[in-house]
């Protein structure tokens, strides 16, 4: 279905890559955003092939980042890990690589400090991203996972940082973590070339979980067509990315009813 990607982790319960590869085929879907842990499930050059097989385009990869960490043997960690998911990026032809930069190190209250381990440890990846030809696509999170996955929270903060590193790096938005924020529409168009990915769902209410209860599109309060115009606006016409983590309801129902509710929602809602 052109313009609809999905993301994997909406059906990560009922498939393994494969089956999620073949679900998608058979629903008229070609766009696909693997997590790595499902590409390692299979191994890469198995993933690589699925997607070369079937002429997939791969919206994203999900996902590196976790950037700070309590020493510097920690910190280098994330880094080498980071350079290796851009090489399976790259071996799966992705738009980009999904950042989820991390939160406080164990034990730590400095927010800014861990701020400054996330900026150090863009750095030290870009030139690998650069030579790749994999971008960074920083996500940031909404304010309540500041603490444990994201200390970059608003699409200012990621956009401070692409301007201060360069070339080679911009932003994932996701209407999940961004719709709140009164400065959204501006800080789109300042984005403009740099958005690489756009994520969409919905935020229920009430939610019954701030990790698992994502919505279908339609089904809470985010204004997902206002929001799409202004990533148009902003020059991104690009597909939109359904990525839905939801334990108590989609992850229950079949692959098959999964799929065709999100093209749905996606013709009339998105």
């Amino acid at each position: 279905m052109n313009g609809l990607s999905i993301n994997l982790a909406t059906i990560r319960k009922q498939c393994d890559m494969r089956q999620a590869v073949d679900a998608c085929l058979a629903a008229g879907i070609t766009a696909i955003a693997p997590w790595r842990d499902q590409v390692a499930a299979i191994g890469l050059g198995e993933a690589a092939k699925l997607v070369r097989d079937n002429d997939l385009k791969v919206t994203g990869l999900c996902r590196g980042g976790m950037f700070p960490a309590p020493d510097a043997a920690g910190r280098q960690k994330a880094i080498d890990e980071n350079r290796r998911a851009l090489d399976e990026s790259a071996a799966l032809n992705a738009d980009c690589l999904v950042l989820v930069v991390g939160g406080l190190p164990e034990g730590s209250k400095d927010l800014p400090g861990a701020r400054t381990m996330v900026h150090d440890g863009l750095a030290a990846l870009l030139e690998h991203a650069r030579t790749m030809k994999v971008p960074l696509a920083i996500e940031p999170l909404h304010p309540m996972y500041a603490a444990d996955r994201a200390c970059v929270n608003t699409l200012r903060q990621a956009l401070d940082l692409c301007d201060e590193l360069g070339e080679g790096i911009g932003v994932a938005v996701d209407v999940y973590h961004v719709w709140w924020d009164p400065e959204l529409e501006a800080q789109v168009a300042r984005a403009g070339d740099r958005i690489l990915a756009h994520h969409i769902c919905d935020w229920l209410v009430p939610t019954q979980d701030l990790l698992v209860d994502r919505g279908m599109m339609g089904d809470g309060v985010i204004d997902l067509p206002a929001i799409r115009a202004m990533i148009e606006a902003a020059g991104f016409h690009g597909h939109q990315e359904v990525e839905i983590f939801s334990e108590k309801n989609w992850w229950k129902r079949p692959a098959d009813e999964v799929l065709a509710t999100c093209k749905e929602r996606f013709a009339t809602v998105c």
